[in-house]
């Protein structure tokens, strides 16, 4: 029995399901997830859920420092204690779906890691939080879900190619570390698991004028599974059918394609399009708004000429 594990049984710790609670305490795996991670001695980590620390102390002997955040208050004074000989770990009860991660980064050396072991169940919305917070992240190494992983991976026109994988893949270069079978786990979950890393790349996958616009787009492509990209953008933009198929050709796109086909350079082009109609709605509305403004005030001016005769 490994030592964390058995601090774990000593302390008389119940896993708590509704958490997602489930340990992983083989060194030799432990060892290779810390090197699939790709810490190095100058580099600072975030460490989100750090659980009974056994992944913990790998990432410490070899990170210039690590910052965990768990949310089970409970885990804290056994880390503390079980991660004592390392003068370069740090832990803070928090929420990683609330907690205000600019604060615990600040004193992180910029662009730092992050490394996770995430709950099933955050898993979405946890990601996506990290990929739009606007730290300064170097790269994530995650262990996921399986299913997860696949849909992260998955490229255009397959089952999982969705809102995640398009962001995903929009802002990092993610790739399969490993596989970890359920069976790697305490308690055992019912699922596989993998481990991800996402490196994030220096610019986006693709080049966009208005990223709003882009993930506008986004949703609209996966708003009707199996319905075409035309109707997609009717139901999500509140397009007429004929703007919606104008708005198609003006990025040469077929107007009966499925959103889950289309790749991230065409949904970039729809994106570009969607943003210059924009723009050009914006600038006749503005234009509109001036005329009347003259209007009434020509008016105004005919009845005080008036006023004075």
């Amino acid at each position: 029995m490994s030592k964390t594990k058995e601090r774990i049984r000593e302390s008389n710790l119940r896993y708590r399901h509704s958490l997602g609670q489930n340990f992983i305490y083989d060194e030799d795996l432990l060892e290779a997830l810390a090197d699939d991670a790709g810490i190095n001695a100058e580099e600072d980590v975030l460490e989100i859920g750090p659980g009974s620390g056994s992944l913990t102390k790998h990432l410490c002997g070899r990170a210039h420092r690590v910052v965990s955040l768990e949310l089970d208050e409970r885990l804290i004074p056994l880390l503390r204690a079980f991660m004592a000989e390392f003068d370069n770990f740090t832990v803070v009860q928090g929420d990683a779906m609330t907690a205000d991660l600019n604060q615990f980064t600040a004193d992180l050396r910029k662009p730092f890691a992050v490394a996770a072991n995430i709950p099933y169940y955050i898993t979405t919305p946890l990601i996506t939080r990290l990929l739009t917070s606007g730290l300064p992240i170097s790269r994530m190494a995650l262990m996921v879900q399986k299913e997860v992983a696949d849909k992260i991976l998955s490229r255009p026109g397959e089952e999982g190619w969705g809102p995640l994988a398009v962001r995903c893949q929009y802002l990092c270069e993610p790739y399969l570390a490993r596989e970890v079978p359920a069976s790697c786990f305490t308690p055992q979950p019912k699922v596989d698991s993998a481990f991800i890393v996402l490196p994030m790349r220096k610019a986006p996958a693709v080049r966009v004028n208005d990223e709003k616009a882009f993930f506008q787009i986004v949703t609209a492509a996966f708003a009707l599974r199996r319905k075409t990209m035309t109707n997609g953008l009717c139901a999500s933009l509140h397009l007429q059918r004929e703007e919606a198929a104008e708005l198609m050709r003006s990025a040469c796109l077929d107007e009966k394609i499925r959103g889950e086909k289309l790749t991230l350079e065409e949904l970039g082009a729809l994106a570009d399009a969607w943003a210059e109609r924009q723009g050009e709605r914006t600038l006749h509305q503005a234009e509109t708004e001036t005329s009347s403004a003259f209007s009434a005030d020509g008016g105004r001016r005919e009845q005080n000429d008036c006023s004075e005769v």
